[in-house]
C-alpha cells in the first residue's frame, strides 16, 4: 500500500446544512466515501482524524427559519440532533461531530479573517448589492428569485439555478423578486471585503495543475473556472446571522458562509484534540471516544507529512479546490489538499432528489422502516456509487442486490460453511487430508484480495474495491459448490474436514475485508467466528482460525427483502409526487364579478338523490332523480366517472333547481347539482354538513 510518506490524515467530509435531515444523495456523494476510506485507513494502523459537523450559518438556515415561524438558533438545534443521530445510527465514524455554532469555531473563523485582514489580503469595496426597501434589508443571494438568463428556470436563486446547475450572480436574474416581501429589489451600495481570487489565480493554478491524479470530473470543473478567469468573491455578507466580521466598520455583516463553513474542519480537529474539554461542552456535539487523536490539532493541518483529503459533493467543488485553498494560501500555515474525490449527483426513481420536493429517501427514515439494514443502504449505495456520472438509485435495485448478491452470495457462502461446520464438527475447525491443488489454488488467490481491494480504496474507486471484496465472497461460493463437501461427508470424512478449513479461513478474511464497507454485518461475522477484529495487515493468509477453534452459533448475515416493503416505499414516493402536483396546480382565477341580483337570482335548495342510473352510450352522464322538497324531478350531471350509481342514493346534495331546462341526449334535465372541484380535477358534492329538510334554501 501506498502513501508511507504521510504519518497521519485528516479526512474532512462536507458539513450538511442543518435545514433539513440527511437523505441518500448525500450518503453516496461524501458520507459513505469518505467512512469506507477512513475504516480501511484505520485498519490499517494509520492516524486518521475523521471531521465533520453541521453547517449551521448561511441563509438557506434563515430562510428554514422563516419558513417555520421559529428562530435560526430553533432551526440548527433540531437539524443538528436529526442529522448527528442518524450518522451515529448509521455507523458513519467521525472522531466528531460538531457545529459550526460552537464558541470555538467562531472564535477560529474570526481569528482566521482578522489574520488575513491584518496581512492585507482582502479588498474592501463598495458595491451595489440588492435591497429589499419594504424589508428594509439587503439580500443575500439566496434571498433573491428570478428567471435564470440561460435556461429560463423562473425559480433560480441568486447565486445558482438549480434546474441547470449554472454558476449565477444575482444581478444576472431576469425579473429578480425578494424572497422576504415578493418585492421587486432595488441596488443600494454597501461595503463587503473581497478576497482577490484575480492575483492568486496563478499560484492556484499551479496547485491544480501539481494534481492532475484527481478524479476527471474535479480537475475537468476547476480547470474550466480556471480558464474563464477568476474575479475578487466577498468574504462578508450582510446578515445578521452567522459568524461576526471582526473589524471596525463591519456592523450588521457576517462571514460569508463559504468562508465559514471549511474552517469549520479545523475548529472540529481544535475541539477534538481538546483533552480538557468539559462534559457540558461535549453535548454541543457529540465525540467518538474510542478514536483518540495520537496529535495536537497544530499537527493534522501543519505538518508536510499530514495528508488532507475532502470528501464533497459535485455542487462543492469551486469551493475546496479553489476559495478554501486560496483561503488557506494566503494564511500561509497551512497544508492543503492532496485529493478532493467529489461524487457526482444521484437520483430517486429517475428524478432528481429534491428537499423541497420531498422527493427523497431520508436516512432517519430509512433507519426506522429497515431497522439493522444499516449495511444493505451501505451496500447499495456504494454498489452504485455516482463516482464519475450521475447514477439513479431504485428500490427495486435495492431489493434485487440485497436478495441477489448480499442474501445469495455472500451470506449464503457464510451461512453454509458455517452452518456444515456445526453439523459435522460440532462448530470446530477442523483439518484433514492434505490440500489438494484446487485447495492450494484458491489459498493462493486469497493472498491477492486484501492489496487488489486496498488498491481500489487507495484510488478513491469504491465502487470497484466492493466489487472486489464481493468476487471472493463469490469465489468461497464457487469453492464449495466445486468440492460439495454435503455429498462426499459419507465417503470421506478427512476430506470435508479440509473443505470447511480452507471454507472459514475465506470467512475469516471476508470479515476482516467487510470492515470498511458493511461494518455492522463485519462484527457480525467476527462475532461468529469468535474471532477478535482483525486489522487489514492479517488478511491474505489462511491460518487466521487455528485447529481447534471453536465457532459461536451460525446466524443470518442478511435476510430477503419483501416485495411489499418495497411497495410500501414506493407508495411513499408516489404519494410526495401527487402532493408536489397538487401543489403545483394554480387555482382557477375569479371570474368577473356579479351583483347583487344577479346573485340573488338564483335559487338554491337542499335536495336528495332518490334515484341514479348511467346514461347509456355515455362515460361521463348519470340520470338523477331528486327530491327538491318542491317536487321530484330529472337532472342530467357530468359525474359518472366519480361515483357510482348506488354509492349515491340517498346523498343530500345543493341544486340550482331554477336554470333553464335543457335535453341532453335525450333527456330533459331540469336544473344542475353544485360540485366543488379541487385543482387535479376531483370532485366533491356541496352538501350541507347536517341533514336538512329537502327544498331548505342556501343563501
Amino acid at each position: 500500500m501506498g502513501n508511507d510518506k504521510f504519518k497521519r490524515y485528516t479526512v474532512t467530509a462536507a458539513l450538511p446544512y442543518t435545514n433539513g435531515p440527511v437523505h441518500i444523495g448525500h450518503l453516496a456523494g461524501v458520507y459513505i466515501p469518505a467512512d469506507i476510506y477512513v475504516r480501511f485507513l484505520r485498519s490499517t494502523g494509520k492516524d486518521v482524524v475523521f471531521v465533520c459537523g453541521s453547517d449551521e450559518h448561511g441563509v438557506p438556515i434563515t430562510l428554514k427559519a422563516k419558513k417555520e415561524g421559529v428562530s435560526p438558533q430553533e432551526v440548527v438545534d433540531k437539524y443538528h440532533k436529526i442529522i448527528g443521530d442518524s450518522f451515529r445510527d448509521f455507523g458513519i465514524a467521525f472522531n466528531i461531530y460538531h457545529r459550526t455554532s460552537s464558541t470555538t469555531h467562531h472564535d477560529t473563523a474570526s481569528g482566521f479573517f482578522k489574520t488575513l485582514y491584518d496581512k492585507g489580503v482582502f479588498k474592501e469595496e463598495e458595491t451595489e448589492q440588492y435591497f429589499d426597501e419594504k424589508a428594509g434589508a439587503f439580500l443575500a443571494d439566496r434571498y433573491i428569485i428570478g428567471t435564470c438568463p440561460k435556461c429560463g428556470n423562473e425559480e433560480a436563486y441568486g447565486d445558482q439555478c438549480e434546474k441547470c446547475g449554472s454558476t449565477l450572480s444575482p444581478t444576472e436574474l431576469i425579473n429578480p423578486r425578494s424572497t422576504l416581501s415578493g418585492a421587486k429589489p432595488v441596488l443600494r451600495a454597501t461595503k463587503n471585503w473581497f478576497l482577490p481570487l484575480d492575483t492568486m489565480q496563478p499560484q492556484i493554478e499551479a496547485y491544480i495543475d501539481a494534481h492532475k491524479d484527481w478524479k476527471p470530473n474535479v480537475y475537468g470543473q476547476c480547470k474550466s473556472w480556471l480558464s474563464g478567469g477568476l474575479n475578487p468573491r466577498a468574504m462578508t455578507r450582510d446578515l445578521d446571522w452567522g459568524v461576526k466580521v471582526p473589524v471596525e466598520g463591519a456592523d450588521g455583516k457576517v462571514l460569508y458562509v463559504w468562508f465559514d463553513a471549511p474552517i469549520g474542519y479545523i475548529s472540529a480537529t481544535k475541539d477534538l484534540c481538546d483533552t480538557k474539554l468539559s462534559p457540558e461542552k461535549k453535548t454541543e456535539y457529540y465525540l467518538n471516544e474510542g478514536l483518540k487523536p495520537k496529535d495536537n490539532w497544530e499537527r493534522y493541518w501543519y505538518a508536510e507529512d499530514t495528508k488532507l483529503v475532502h470528501f464533497i459533493g459535485k455542487d462543492n467543488i469551486v469551493f475546496h479546490c479553489i476559495i478554501f485553498p486560496a483561503m488557506l494560501m494566503a494564511h500561509g500555515s497551512f497544508q492543503l489538499a492532496d485529493n478532493v474525490p467529489a461524487n457526482e449527483f444521484l437520483n430517486l426513481e429517475g428524478d432528481k432528489i429534491s428537499t423541497s420536493r420531498n422527493w427523497a429517501v431520508w436516512l432517519h427514515e430509512y433507519l426506522q422502516d429497515f431497522p439493522d439494514k444499516q449495511d444493505v443502504l451501505r451496500y447499495v449505495l456504494t454498489a452504485t456509487a455516482p463516482e464519475t456520472k450521475d447514477n439513479d438509485f431504485t428500490w427495486k435495485d435495492f431489493q434485487a442486490r440485497n436478495n441477489n448478491e448480499l442474501v445469495a452470495i455472500f451470506g449464503n457462502f457464510v451461512n453454509r460453511v458455517m452452518v456444515l461446520s456445526h453439523k459435522y464438527f460440532d462448530g470446530k475447525v477442523m483439518m484433514g487430508s492434505s490440500f489438494t491443488e484446487t485447495d492450494l489454488q484458491v489459498m493462493a488467490e486469497l493472498k491477492d484480495f486484501p492489496s487488489r481491494v486496498a488498491g481500489s480504496i487507495e484510488q478513491y474507486r469504491f465502487r470497484e474495491a466492493l466489487s472486489e471484496f464481493m468476487a471472493l465472497a463469490r469465489l468461497g461460493n464457487k469453492y464449495l459448490a466445486d468440492e460439495e463437501p454435503w455429498k462426499i461427508i459419507k465417503t470421506d470424512e478427512e476430506r470435508v474436514k479440509t473443505i470447511l478449513n480452507v471454507g472459514l479461513q475465506i470467512a475469516s478474511n471476508l470479515a476482516i475485508l467487510a470492515q470498511p464497507f458493511l461494518p455492522f454485518s463485519a462484527q457480525k461475522l467476527f462475532d461468529m467466528l469468535n474471532m477478535g477484529v482483525e486489522d487489514w495487515n492479517k488478511a491474505g493468509t489462511s491460518d487466521l482460525l487455528a485447529v481447534g477453534h471453536q465457532l459461536n452459533e451460525a446466524s443470518l448475515l442478511f435476510e430477503k427483502i419483501e416485495d411489499s416493503e418495497i411497495d410500501a416505499q414506493i407508495q411513499r414516493l408516489m404519494d410526495s409526487k401527487k402532493i408536489n402536483e397538487l401543489a403545483l396546480m394554480k387555482t382557477e382565477e375569479a371570474k368577473p364579478n356579479v351583483t347583487f341580483e344577479q346573485f340573488s337570482a338564483m335559487d338554491i335548495r337542499i335536495g336528495t338523490i332518490l334515484e341514479a342510473e348511467k346514461v347509456v352510450k355515455t362515460k361521463k352522464l348519470l340520470k338523477l332523480k331528486i327530491d327538491t322538497g318542491l317536487d321530484q324531478r330529472t337532472i342530467v350531471s357530468g359525474i359518472a366517472e366519480y361515483f357510482e350509481p348506488e354509492q349515491i342514493i340517498g346523498k343530500q346534495v345543493s341544486v340550482l333547481i331554477n336554470l333553464e331546462p335543457r335535453e341532453i341526449k335525450g333527456i330533459l334535465s331540469q336544473g344542475m347539482i353544485l360540485m366543488s372541484e379541487s385543482p387535479d380535477g376531483k370532485l366533491s358534492f356541496v352538501a350541507p354538513a347536517n341533514v336538512f329538510p329537502d327544498g331548505s334554501t342556501v343563501r
